[in-house]
């Protein structure tokens, strides 16, 4: 398969291209990104591959250097099996040449037929698979997408020990993880003297922020683990497009989550977004994400886009800097 080395990837003191953004380090895995990882969720469901092929060359060759994807993207549309995000960039890595531009992660775990499964052979076989969509020879950050709490997490672990001792994965983070999971997993890693996870990938954002910062902030500061929050727009919510239900019902595919914001909590935290978002000359969403990538624990937060105009718009995030009170006042709309 064609592919890169490991030690192709970006040094940890690279500057981005645009010279606005330092590279973050992603825990402590020696894989450094810039601060907005793009989401492959949408390549090859709402983003065909012609526009999905234009997004990811916009997106670095504007400097920027992470993508995440996932075995399951998008199995839950119909007529799709999953693999078709991997299938996309694995073409695009193919046409582009760019695959050494690129820290990629990818998870398994998800229901791709046999359930949520973190066994052994599964997680094994689900490399291979991945690694084959993407026509690559080795995933950079394979993230533990849902956990099943049947399988012990030795064993899990132990398939993440074969897979970067094999050098067909680089380092590993986890997503949907209890807490409690989550720390015994770090506990047995390093008991065991297995890789240990070295990224989170969260729900976190402006709308959602209870569960992160009661439950899982506290183990990332401990651990030293980078932070890759999911859903950092809640769903389109906190671009400002849906400030009705009769908004949310124009779009399918989101506006059915982006409903459940849509209360007085959400309405108070749109206006205190409208109100920074004015004194900057800038968009709901570039403020939104601006407020992620300034706080102390997030490595990039991750975001969809379907088209150029809203990657224009979200690669502006990273260039602006939020004062003391556009902070407090998004704190406390959002608390």
């Amino acid at each position: 398969m064609p592919g890169t080395s490991p030690g192709m990837m970006p040094n940890l003191l690279q500057v981005c291209e645009n010279n606005i953004m330092h590279l973050r380090p992603l825990g402590r895995s020696g894989l450094a990104i810039a601060p907005l990882m793009l989401g492959g969720n949408v390549f090859g469901w709402t983003a065909d591959e012609k526009t999905s092929f234009a997004i990811l060359d916009a997106f670095v060759d504007a400097g920027f250097n992470a993508i995440d994807t996932a075995d399951s993207y998008s199995r839950w549309a119909p007529g799709h099996t999953g693999g078709e995000s991997e299938t996309v960039i694995g073409r695009w890595f193919k046409q582009s040449g760019k695959r050494d531009k690129i820290v990629i992660a990818t998870k398994v775990g998800a229901d791709m037929g046999e359930g949520k499964c973190v066994r052994k052979d599964y997680i094994l076989r689900a490399a291979e698979a991945s690694l084959k969509r993407l026509q690559i020879d080795c995933i950079d950050l394979y993230q533990t997408h849902f956990d099943n709490e049947d399988t012990p997490v030795e064993e899990t672990l132990s398939a993440y020990a074969q897979l970067v001792r094999d050098g067909k994965v680089r380092a590993i983070g986890a997503s949907n993880l209890g807490p409690a999971r989550l720390t015994t997993s770090l506990a047995t890693s390093e008991k065991l003297a297995m890789p240990r996870y070295e990224t989170l990938q969260p729900l976190y954002n402006l709308a959602d922020r209870k569960g992160f910062e009661t439950d899982y902030a506290p183990i990332c500061r401990k651990h030293g683990l980078g932070v890759i929050p999911y859903y950092a727009l809640a769903s389109g919510f906190l671009t400002g497009k849906y400030r009705t239900t009769e908004d949310a019902a124009k779009n399918a595919a989101r506006g059915g989550k982006a409903k459940t914001y849509l209360n007085d909590r959400g309405l108070t935290i749109l206006a205190a977004l409208d109100a920074v978002a004015a004194r900057h000359n800038a968009t709901l969403a570039q403020i939104a994400l601006a407020w992620l990538i300034g706080r102390p624990e997030v490595t990039a937060p991750i975001v969809s886009v379907t088209n150029l105009d809203q990657l224009k718009d979200i690669m502006q995030a990273p260039r602006l800097t939020l004062s003391a009170d556009d902070t407090a006042a998004l704190d406390k709309a959002s608390a």
